[in-house]
């Protein structure tokens, strides 16, 4: 059987290992695997949240309200945006593959950085673009503008902060940046952890509403799978001019977002207090990280992110390394695949990083 030669090319996306998958390799109980690999909010979501969901369960049976226009409501009065200018998309990622598909063909070029969220490049393989990338670790916006003018590409991918490095550029930088760039060409500024950035750094706050009536050729991503603990319900969104998601909509499939998805969105909305508590713990366990990291002599990524990722020595082996905790029932990101020698940890709780400490040390 033959397929579309432009799959030829594409490596498939590795999420992270699923706890279900360890207790079945290595015979590990449930209650004893840790999974800090998949940047999941460790307090889970809010209860209002739950009680939401469970209210609705009989609604299951319905197709979803496709106009989605509680959870539009809901964001629409967050950012101060009107209806017209959002998106929403089975995660941040689906839209992320509309907006290449609306934008890109086998002609176009598309610029992101040179270690970054992987499904960009894998979209961008779909339409057969190329794929040119920066060759500093984190976003140095002069050297993306060097290119950008040498290249001319079709979509521009800035990640802030960034994944799977936790690097992020301040808002102004990226704003001056954007100005600089012709009005064809799309510029991405996906911020799913931007909540986080938020919270470490006010000057890291990109205000939507600003950002979209300024710009004409900008979409902001965000989503609810972080901050906002709902990974296991799938809901992102794209904010842009109503020009640009008006295209979108041309490859939206109807009822994309589930009935109990859209609510348990619309409801985290309304609860910024756990948000807020969620995001204070986390910079409360990331001390522990950087003070771990100095102890072993680790370098570590500045993180503006709910993730760290630890650059580990010469003699150390992030694959080894990687695979003897997972074998302990700890479930880390091996970051070998970007290039990287090193590993991403999500920031859990208090007692799941004190084990990943505890795991850890042995091996360094």
């Amino acid at each position: 059987m033959k397929f579309n030669k432009k799959l030829e090319n594409i490596t498939t996306y590795e999420a992270g290992k699923p706890i279900e998958l360890v207790v079945r390799e290595f015979g590990i109980e449930p209650k004893d695997i840790v999974k800090l690999a998949s940047n999941e909010n460790p307090y889970g979501c809010s209860p209002k949240v739950q009680d939401a969901v469970r209210a609705i369960i009989g609604k299951m049976s319905l197709y979803p309200d496709d106009s989605m226009i509680k959870l539009k409501d809901a964001l629409s009065k967050k950012f101060d945006v009107k209806n017209e200018n959002i998106i929403i998309g089975s995660g941040s990622d689906q839209v992320i593959e509309f907006l290449i598909h609306a934008k890109a063909n086998s002609n176009s070029k598309i610029l992101m950085n040179s270690i970054t969220f992987a499904m960009y490049e894998i979209y961008a393989k779909h339409v057969g673009a190329e794929v040119i990338r920066t060759t500093s670790q984190e976003h140095d916006l002069e050297q993306f503008f060097e290119i950008y003018k040498k290249e001319k590409p079709e979509i521009i991918f800035l990640c802030t902060p960034n994944n799977p490095t936790g690097d992020c550029a301040d808002a102004t930088d990226v704003l001056n940046f954007i100005k600089k760039i012709d009005s064809d060409t799309l510029v991405v500024v996906d911020s799913a952890y931007m909540e986080y950035a938020i919270a470490k750094d006010k000057s890291k706050e990109i205000v939507i509403k600003d950002l979209i009536e300024q710009f004409d050729n900008v979409i902001y991503l965000g989503t609810f799978s972080k901050a906002y603990g709902l990974g296991g319900m799938r809901v992102g969104y794209g904010i842009a001019d109503a020009k640009i998601i008006k295209e979108l909509y041309k490859l939206r499939p109807p009822f994309n977002i589930t009935t109990l998805s859209l609510e348990a969105a619309s409801v985290a909305l309304e609860d910024e207090e756990f948000v807020k508590k969620s995001v204070t713990l986390n910079l409360e366990q990331m001390k522990r990280y950087e003070e771990f990291a100095k102890k072993k002599n680790i370098d570590i990524i500045n993180s503006y992110t709910n993730f760290v990722t630890l650059s580990l020595n010469a003699s150390q082996n992030s694959t080894e390394i990687s695979n003897s905790l997972l074998k302990q029932g700890m479930i880390v990101r091996n970051l070998s695949s970007y290039g990287m020698n090193s590993i991403r940890v999500t920031i859990g709780t208090d007692e799941q990083n004190s084990r990943f400490f505890e795991l850890i040390t042995p091996l360094l």
